[in-house]
């Protein structure tokens, strides 16, 4: 069995217009989510083994609070290009890469994609605002026979604003 915890990264900010939107900063509303989101996945049974980021800033920048938050010492964040904005199929191929030996790997990108793939491997259409998390267990011995289909159970979704954050 693995887990497959799907994380779309904190609210960013729009202040400076010449900024380019691989770019954009957290805002304060996101630096305050951040790790109060990853706070909330420290108290789960579930534990990232490894944490695969899009390189815009605001995502790879929620995944180092998380990383902080959850306490992975000596493991840093995995950056990896193909995340930025990248369709499901993308970020399967990603997590296929990277997961090797991980039971439970988290992925911070971005919307749309990061819905539509709750939604392909679980059935569910799940809303995902920022600094959103979705758990999903996939009944599957490695990585690699990572699907983009209906084959996972939808674990839990969890909103700052349904946690009062």
């Amino acid at each position: 069995m693995k887990t497959l915890l799907v994380l779309r990264h904190a609210k960013s900010s729009w202040k400076d217009p010449g900024v380019t939107d691989h770019d954009r900063p957290l805002n304060s509303r996101g630096k305050r989510d951040a790790p109060r989101i990853g706070r909330m996945i420290a108290g789960q049974k579930v534990h990232p083994d490894i944490i695969l980021s899009s390189t815009a800033k605001r995502a790879w920048r929620t995944a180092e609070a998380i990383s902080d938050a959850v306490g992975l010492p000596g493991k840093d964040v995995v950056l990896d290009d193909r995340l930025y904005l990248a369709e499901p199929a993308e970020i399967v191929a990603v997590v296929r890469d990277a997961g090797s030996d991980a039971r439970c790997v988290l992925v911070v990108g971005h919307n749309p994609g990061l819905e539509v793939l709750v939604m392909r491997l679980t059935g569910h259409a799940e809303p995902l605002p920022t600094a959103a998390l979705a758990a999903v267990h996939l009944p599957m011995d490695s990585w690699q026979s990572l699907k983009l289909r209906a084959m996972g159970q939808l674990q839990g979704v969890w909103r700052p604003r349904e946690l009062g954050l």
